[in-house]
């Protein structure tokens, strides 16, 4: 359906503004750049689609009628808005996405606090950031789909930019420990999950039998469910609450250290995902995560 309805052209609100502002045709054209006859043609196109006079010459300047100090208003308020649309587009033109993947045990506290300050520097960066299983978000690497990953691998499986070692502990129940029973039962990550074998070949090196009594892909699982009396598992410092107690070598248990941390990201990454990589490696350097 066709409208009838007038479109004001921005040029020649802006020509009608600068007349206004200036009390001459003249003046106005030499600001505009422009000459006179092509601001009066254009004041003139104005009056013909409102069908008001909207300026008169006076006696020594040129003046707004009624008609004109109506449009006047909104023709400032119009040039206004479109200079704030400019203006915000042009910030998400120069603005940019990053694109993170990091452990589901990294998510909150000091890694929280430590990209939250990224982003007061960086303020036309968006952080996304994807928690998940290392396994996954190293997929999702590959596949293009994450600029900056930290990563909890076998040592030397991948290399990094930045890389430290990653410590564990054996962790079972508070309340209602299940270290001594036959079978152990343990609470483990899904096949192919981290640490699910070292838990396995620990326990055989010392004659145990065990079972796979919970699995899970969420570290909370794995928390709450050793909490609950449910197994032994193996888990970073990082990952233990108050309702786990720590085992180690009195029971007869190794210390697990083939694992390691490690950030990636491509050698031709944008200068502000190299940024962030530092910030993240500051905080693996310091121990802070």
């Amino acid at each position: 359906m066709k409208s009838n309805t007038a479109l004001f052209d921005l040029d020649l609100l802006r020509a009608i503004i600068v007349v206004a502002d200036c009390g001459s045709f003249t003046t106005a054209a030499s600001r505009l750049h422009s000459t006179q006859s092509t601001i009066s043609q254009k004041v003139r196109r104005l009056e013909d689609m409102v069908g008001h006079r909207l300026l008169v010459r006076g006696n020594r300047d040129v003046l707004p009628t009624d008609a004109g100090q109506t449009l006047l208003g909104y023709a400032r308020h119009m040039l206004t808005l479109n200079d704030q649309m400019l203006e915000a587009l042009a910030g998400a033109t120069v603005g940019v996405t990053l694109r993170l993947g990091v452990p589901e045990d990294f998510v909150g506290g000091r890694t929280t606090s430590a990209l939250a300050a990224f982003s007061r520097e960086h303020r036309q960066v968006k952080l996304e950031v994807t928690s998940g299983l290392c396994r996954d978000l190293s997929q999702s690497y590959d596949n293009g789909e994450l600029d900056l990953v930290l990563l909890k691998q076998r040592r030397n499986t991948r290399e990094g930019v930045a890389c430290w070692p990653e410590q564990l502990q054996w962790i079972d129940s508070a309340r209602s420990p299940a270290f001594e029973l036959d079978p152990v039962p343990l609470v483990t990550f899904p096949p192919r999950g981290l640490y699910r074998d070292d838990m396995i070949t620990a326990l055989e090196a010392m004659g145990r039998r065990w079972r796979i009594s919970f699995t899970s892909s969420s570290i909370s699982g794995i928390q709450a469910a050793v909490a609950d009396g449910m197994g032994i598992s193996l888990l970073p410092p990082r990952a233990a609450i108050p309702e786990h107690r720590v085992l180690g070598r009195e029971q007869g248990l190794p210390v697990v250290d083939s694992y390691e941390i490690v950030i990636v990201h491509r050698p031709t990454a944008d200068h502000r995902v190299k940024a962030l990589a530092e910030v993240l490696a500051g905080l693996l350097a310091g121990h802070a995560i």
